[in-house]
């Protein structure tokens, strides 16, 4: 398993699904991320299920983002362009720095798998507070795209020549 790298360390991670009309019950996104997080080794520190409200969102995302046993933040949905849909809004004034090619290595992925259609989402990346997070579109396929080809390596601190984890591990903070 994952934990026994050298190298890697469980990541403390939270997972907000963003929906108005998903339950616990029908949230197979958030269930992907949870599946594949934990599979990796990483902790779920909370999973939540929030309405597509921007000051509800950036509520709990800033929360997440000051708790010191949170070192990650995943959302799922609310990144196209409905008129509900304002993760990356509620989110983008939360962070420190932008992770500027996340976006584009995601569709970049996506593109294979969903072609044009890929343009519509809005996913987002950044650091906040020596956490990071990762917008990601609602659909279960994008997750798993974005797990599997970007987050997987990127949260795992053995991942070389370097990896967000080595961020966020507080006796590291490095890129290495």
């Amino acid at each position: 398993m994952s934990e026994h790298r050298p190298g890697f360390e469980p990541l403390r991670i939270a997972v907000l699904t963003v929906s108005d009309t998903r339950s616990e019950d029908t949230d197979r996104s958030g269930q992907a991320l949870v599946e594949r997080l934990t599979a990796a080794g990483h902790v779920l520190a909370e999973k939540r299920i929030l309405p597509d409200d921007v000051y509800v969102i950036r509520a709990q995302v800033a929360t997440w983002i000051a708790a010191p046993d949170v070192q990650v933040v995943l959302t799922t949905g609310g990144t196209g362009f409905t008129g509900r849909d304002s993760t990356p809004e509620a989110v983008d004034v939360l962070l420190d720095k932008r992770i500027e090619g996340f976006g584009e290595l995601f569709r970049h992925l996506s593109w294979q798998e969903i072609g044009s259609s890929t343009i519509q989402s809005r996913c987002l990346g950044g650091l906040a507070n020596a956490t990071v997070v990762f917008c990601l579109p609602g659909s279960t396929g994008a997750c798993r795209t974005a797990w599997d080809g970007i987050l997987r390596e990127q949260l795992d601190g053995s991942h070389k020549p370097c990896n967000y984890a080595n961020l966020v591990i507080p006796e590291r903070g490095t890129h290495g």
